[in-house]
């Protein structure tokens, strides 16, 4: 059972983000610009206060999650040019080992656990509709396969307040970040992807790291359990990828491709940038940006 909602905030939108150009019929007008990730970080804190209002209003205690600093939040990609940030926080194991410990220590269980038998029923109707929750379904891109969730209670009133429809927003969502599997191939067998990655697995050799690719790295990194030698992989693979623009080839190739993609998913894109900008102008006046 879950004891925090998940308001559906797209952590995941970096697989549409990068998508621009290209004119489509859609009815209503494309955003100019994709959402920063601090815009992004804002929606998903609206998103827990607005459930927190709600569950407060229906008698129940609740508590917000920890708001980790904007750098701290830094989303990951295929390879990290950050220098500075690798230097400090390696792949970020320590951050998210402190998420790790509040997941396990989250006030939202305990005060639960500490319900009646019936307002435990309560509070779990009242969350996220418990068993009279409906299910959402969404079709995955490239085949036959769907995606459900089950949404009600103060969840499905978050999402609503923030993007208006859940319904559309689930369906653009997971139409979105369910994409890379057919642009993902396209970019490992692409040239100018694979001569920098060529590239950056030579400058790693040079700094005694042989990994073919950025997950090896990484990999390597988190079987060693020791945070000096995370450090020194981390900031290798970022001074590696500046060196040999991979970082810059990796998104730019991403860009290529996803857009692409328009002929088939360009409805679906739009939909998702469209619906996060306007979950953005509701939650600059709910909560304040990450600093």
């Amino acid at each position: 059972m879950r004891v925090r909602a998940a308001v559906g905030v797209a952590a995941v939108a970096t697989v549409a983000v990068a998508v621009a150009g290209c004119s489509t019929p859609a009815a209503a007008p494309r955003p100019e610009r994709e959402l920063t990730r601090a815009e992004q970080l804002r929606i998903s804190d609206a998103g827990e206060v607005l459930v927190k209002r709600c569950m407060n209003r229906a008698g129940f205690s609740y508590w917000t999650g920890p708001r980790p600093s904007l750098e701290e939040s830094r989303a990951s990609g295929y390879v990290s040019d950050d220098v500075e940030w690798a230097r400090k926080h390696g792949y970020g194991s320590r951050i998210a080992a402190a998420a790790d410990r509040y997941r396990r220590t989250n006030p939202n269980g305990a005060y639960r656990e500490g319900l009646s038998a019936e307002r435990r029923k309560a509070y779990d109707e009242t969350l996220d509709g418990g068993g009279r929750a409906r299910i959402l379904t969404a079709k995955v891109p490239g085949g036959s396969a769907s995606v459900r969730k089950r949404l009600g209670g103060c969840s499905e009133e978050a999402e609503r307040k923030l993007y208006g429809d859940p319904d559309t927003w689930f369906r653009a969502e997971k139409a979105v970040t369910n994409l890379q599997p057919l642009y993902v191939p396209e970019i490992l067998r692409d040239e100018r992807f694979t001569t920098a990655l060529a590239g950056w697995a030579a400058c790693m050799k040079r700094s005694g790291l042989a990994h073919p690719d950025p997950a090896a790295a990484r990999d390597a990194a988190a079987r060693s359990g020791d945070f000096t030698s995370e450090t020194r992989t981390a900031v290798a693979e970022a001074r590696c990828a500046r060196e040999t623009s991979l970082a810059a080839v990796a998104r730019e190739r991403q860009t290529h491709y996803l857009n692409a993609l328009r002929d088939e998913y360009g409805e679906e894109l739009d939909a998702h940038r469209r619906l996060q900008h306007r979950a953005y102008e509701r939650a600059a006046g709910i909560t304040g940006s990450r600093v």
